[in-house]
């Protein structure tokens, strides 16, 4: 668990629907944004500020996927295994349990750095 955990924001962004339903099909597979567009029935931008605010959370994880012609593109994987929410002396406690993060491709590790130069 973070030392600078944003309790409050973890809560909310639990709350919302759509995180919670992508979270839901990434733990049980890797999915693109289109992919989650289509489960979660949800426009475009809508998936991609929900992924931008699990990932800012380090509760989804980002990884590239490479096509059959070359083309590479990202899937999301859920990080969270489980939210454990305490009330304890007049203080509100959110604990996460976290899936450690996959070692990274070394394909993903050259798409990185390339994109950083």
């Amino acid at each position: 668990m973070s030392e600078d955990l944003d309790e409050a924001a973890i809560l909310a962004l639990l709350d919302d629907e759509y995180a919670r339903e992508i979270l839901t099909a990434t733990s049980a597979q890797p999915m693109s944004a289109d992919q989650l567009t289509e489960r979660c029935d949800a426009s475009d931008s809508t998936i991609y500020r929900r992924v931008d605010r699990l990932k800012e959370h380090d509760l989804l994880a980002e990884q590239t996927q490479f096509d059959p012609d070359g083309h590479h593109y990202s899937v999301y994987v859920s990080r969270l295994e489980s939210v454990n929410v305490t009330f304890e002396d007049e203080q509100c406690r959110v604990e996460l349990q976290r899936q450690p993060p996959a070692e990274e491709d070394p394909a993903d590790r050259f798409t990185r750095m390339w994109q950083d130069l």
